[in-house]
């Protein structure tokens, strides 16, 4: 009997990362494929991305609705309850035997609260790591906890996974997805991605991502305004910028970097979403990726080419020396993109090694998830240190 396999999905960014696990699972004689899409997926204001799901080919078998008007804190609890009342009803009619979600959003804890309590065992990627300056932190602790089998990306975030009570035998150091990807994806050519985005990509271009770091007492607009200010300081140099994800105080900065892009035409390009092959294209032309996501951290480092990593949003997590972490003040993110573009950042993130990165991580995850016994999933107890 085929195993049903259930991909839980939310944001873009997420399933670029997923997207090649979802293509090696389809093909399998021994998985049945189910993709359940929720929050920034259906919602127009972030582009809609549900459409790149289906347009790969992908049947989505059920969409979870949690927008809600704003984004305050609020309001994003009041989606998570939305969240967990739709995922009942769509794992009661898909009966699937195990999830896979990534990482630490809300709406995974969400997600792997109504698959605990509907005893379906959670397959969760990404455990282990740590990013003190965003409630992602918690969130992903938390979803750890719910989880039965563990793939993490590196050896040091699988002895923490273990250290937090679970199975050795359950906790695989795979590698990250995202470092597979971009060595494995195909990438426009300069021509064809600047058509695509109806903007030339000339160099000392710099790709840009600022999320709100939701443990960041200081107002979201003063930290964005930083970057704009600092962004300044480089006249001659394009950017390209992409919105935020739908955090609280998200919106604050999609305002602020929309209105940056109208008194900047010509120079600054925002986009909703690059989507995956877009944004791992572009990794190949940029001089630098400026901001604070996580993807700066884990793939970036693979392009050889340098991340400026702004403020506490991403405390905390193993980076390479590629990665230039600076504080939040213009003059701090001004002197950071001033190393990133100069020779010695250049050659310090030629030469850099990625953390994240190892041998057949792709087949390891598709293996783990389609072939790890049930049973093993369904029984969980709680791993002490000092066991022999």
């Amino acid at each position: 009997m085929k195993r049903k396999v259930c991909i839980v999905t939310g944001t873009r960014a997420e399933w670029g990362l997923l997207s090649g696990i979802a293509k090696q699972l389809r093909f399998r004689d021994d998985v049945m494929l189910q993709i359940i899409a929720t929050n920034m997926h259906l919602d127009f204001r972030y582009g809609h991305t549900i459409d790149d799901v289906i347009s790969q080919g992908f049947i989505v078998d059920a969409c979870v609705p949690m927008m809600v008007d704003d984004d305050s804190t609020m309001s994003t609890a009041k989606a998570m309850a939305k969240c967990l009342d739709g995922m009942a009803d769509a794992f009661a009619r898909l009966t699937p035997d195990v999830i896979v979600i990534l990482g630490d959003r809300y709406e995974m804890l969400a997600v792997a609260s109504a698959a605990t309590v509907m005893r379906i065992p959670i397959i969760h990627l990404h455990g282990g790591e740590i990013s003190e300056g965003a409630i992602d932190d918690s969130i992903r602790h938390a979803i750890t906890k719910l989880s039965s089998l563990h793939l993490t990306a590196t050896d040091e975030y699988r002895n923490r996974v273990i250290q937090m009570g679970e199975q050795s035998q359950n906790v695989i150091n795979t590698g990250a997805i995202g470092v597979y990807n971009v060595a494995h994806v195909e990438p426009m050519s300069l021509e064809e991605l600047s058509t695509s985005l109806d903007f030339e990509i000339t160099p000392g271009t710099l790709l840009v991502t600022y999320h709100p770091a939701t443990l960041d007492d200081e107002d979201v607009s003063i930290r964005c305004e930083a970057l704009l200010e600092a962004l300044d300081a480089f006249p001659q140099n394009k950017v390209i910028i992409t919105y935020p994800n739908n955090d609280a105080q998200g919106r604050v900065i999609i305002d602020m970097i929309e209105n940056y892009a109208k008194n900047n035409k010509g120079r600054v390009l925002v986009k909703p979403s690059l989507g995956l092959h877009r944004y791992i294209s572009a990794l190949h032309y940029v001089s630098a990726v400026v901001g604070n996501s996580s993807s700066g951290i884990i793939e970036v480092p693979s392009m050889g080419i340098p991340t400026v990593n702004i403020g506490i949003r991403q405390k905390g997590r193993m980076a390479s020396s590629s990665v230039i972490n600076c504080g939040d003040k213009r003059e701090d993110i001004v002197n950071a993109i001033k190393f990133a573009l100069s020779e010695e950042g250049k050659c310090l993130a030629s030469q850099s090694i990625n953390p994240y990165c190892k041998d057949n991580t792709l087949q390891l995850i598709v293996d783990a998830i389609a072939t790890t016994p049930l049973e093993r999933m369904k029984n969980k107890s709680f791993y002490d240190l000092n066991e022999k």
